[in-house]
């Protein structure tokens, strides 16, 4: 089973920012990859972790998804899967976004060796 979750703090950003109607268009695309877990432009791997997006509209929605599981198990193998979507941002604000997820992965995958 794939499990999508969207961080809090995203969830309210998303609803702020886009209203009702967009946010489930929105809640509909990270669907999605429930069923393509392949899916989505990848911008990093740091450790067992893979940093992916999605966009929609000018916005990206990055999320952190186990790398491995998808390289070793063909979709209808994956039995448990986690992805969860972390941040947003706008084209301006894309490199300063990533940099920030990409210093919390080495954090948290330094913590674990």
């Amino acid at each position: 089973m794939i499990e999508v979750i969207v961080s809090e703090v995203l969830a309210k950003e998303i609803k702020q920012k886009f209203g009702k109607t967009k946010s489930l268009e929105i809640a509909n695309l990270f669907d999605t990859l429930k069923i393509n877990p392949n899916k989505g432009k990848l911008l990093t791997s740091i450790g067992p972790f893979l940093l992916k997006e999605l966009k929609y509209e000018n916005f990206r929605f990055y999320f952190v998804i186990e790398g491995y599981k998808l390289r070793l198990y063909t979709e209808g193998e994956i039995t448990n899967l986690l992805v969860k979507f972390v941040r947003m941002s706008d084209k301006d604000k894309q490199q300063q976004v990533i940099e920030e997820i990409k210093k919390a992965l080495r954090l948290i995958h330094k913590d674990k060796l």
